[in-house]
């Protein structure tokens, strides 16, 4: 019953959500074998632009970013994109710490484009003062926004800098973490993660700012700003995503008063796709957050699936590849409830698949086919 009354406050919002992609880079992601968000460490600094192209533009002739080379699958940004023009949605993106300008159209949190966290095994991956500025940015966004939000994110190396959040507070999460691997690399993400706590030396007293300015990456210095304004605001917020919107939840509350943390946690909702949520470990992920601060807190699973499709890199998701990105099961479950059935989304996905083919966007790396 409880979570036939959270869906439908979704679904009453669903004409009203204003869609924000956080696009962020943190040098963690240069580490060989982190993340499949690129077939290597060059790559990986132009996917979160390909990825908001993407998402923005869908499959085009004159696309600027090359999207990056994968083992297996295709960016998740082809379901956004896909949902996004399904919803009618304005996805607003916001650019931090990205290697280099992009020429679409973007907000501009910071006066400086091409500056990434440092990597998180460093213990100082960005100075306090830029953390609380990027906090204050998205508090004021937050703030001022009058209408439901939806906080959607491309960021390689993500899942590692979330993880080490959630350590940095206590939390063992080391087995429920994921990655866009097939295999997430967790003997690499403890070391580095376990060498990033040691260099940080944060102490028994340390508040969110400290925690991302010792391993975090920008688009959680933003986002946890952006979450806890909407909700200042009143307004509901979908988190879309795994377990770097999972680390944004923590974050937000740890920051705020415990008496404002159960009306906080009313209308703020995780929206992922099946194949992240099908394990269960984001579930765990969740209860660990709610026991810790004592609320509910509720999480939802897009249907989506590939298991019909003829075309392999869509079928590779079946298989454990890529799983979620850029909002893909939040906007794919905000479709569904929209009234689109999932074969309609899998058909358009498969019918941006043969156009990116044609205009040669599509970048497998053919030595594993």
């Amino acid at each position: 019953m409880k979570f036939l009354k959270k869906i439908n406050i979704i679904k009453n919002d669903i004409d009203s959500f204003l869609f924000y992609l956080i696009i962020a880079g943190t040098n963690t992601s240069q580490i060989t074998g982190i993340s499949a968000a690129g077939i290597d460490s060059n790559s990986r600094k132009i996917t979160a632009l390909a990825d908001a192209e993407f998402c923005l533009l869908g499959a085009i002739k004159d696309y600027k970013y090359k999207l990056p080379k994968l083992k297996a699958g295709v960016t998740p940004a082809l379901i956004s994109n896909v949902c996004k023009v399904l919803l009618g949605a304005n996805v607003i993106v916001i650019p931090i710490g990205v290697y280099k300008r992009p020429y679409f159209q973007h907000i501009l949190v910071e006066k400086t484009y091409g500056n990434p966290s440092n990597c998180l095994s460093t213990g100082k991956t960005m100075d306090k003062s830029r953390v609380s500025d990027l906090y204050e940015k998205g508090l004021s966004v937050g703030l001022m926004t009058n209408k439901p939000i939806v906080i959607s994110e491309s960021v390689p190396g993500g899942t590692t800098t979330a993880q080490a959040i959630m350590e940095a507070f206590g939390l063992d999460v080391a087995d429920l973490v994921g990655s866009s691997l097939l295999r997430p690399p967790r003997k690499l993400k403890t070391e580095i993660i376990k060498t990033g706590l040691l260099n940080a030396n944060l102490g028994s007293e340390f508040s969110s700012i400290d925690v991302i300015s010792a391993l975090g990456d920008p688009f959680q210095a933003f986002s946890m700003g952006l979450l806890i304004g909407a909700r200042k605001s009143k307004n509901t917020v979908i988190l879309a995503g795994g377990s770097q919107m999972i680390a944004i939840l923590l974050l937000a509350l740890e920051f705020i008063s415990i008496a404002e943390k159960q009306f906080f946690s009313e209308r703020v909702f995780v929206l992922t796709t099946g194949w992240l949520a099908y394990d269960e470990s984001l579930r765990k992920l969740l209860d660990k957050v709610a026991d810790k601060h004592k609320v509910k807190l509720f999480g939802f699973a897009s249907g989506l699936n590939f298991h019909s499709s003829k075309i392999k890199e869509l079928r590779d998701y079946e298989k454990g590849y890529v799983k979620e990105g850029v909002g893909a099961g939040g906007l794919s479950l905000l479709a569904y409830l929209k009234g689109f059935k999932y074969e309609e989304i899998v058909s358009e996905c498969e019918s941006t698949i043969k156009r990116m083919k044609e205009v040669g966007q599509i970048s497998l790396n053919k030595e594993y086919q």
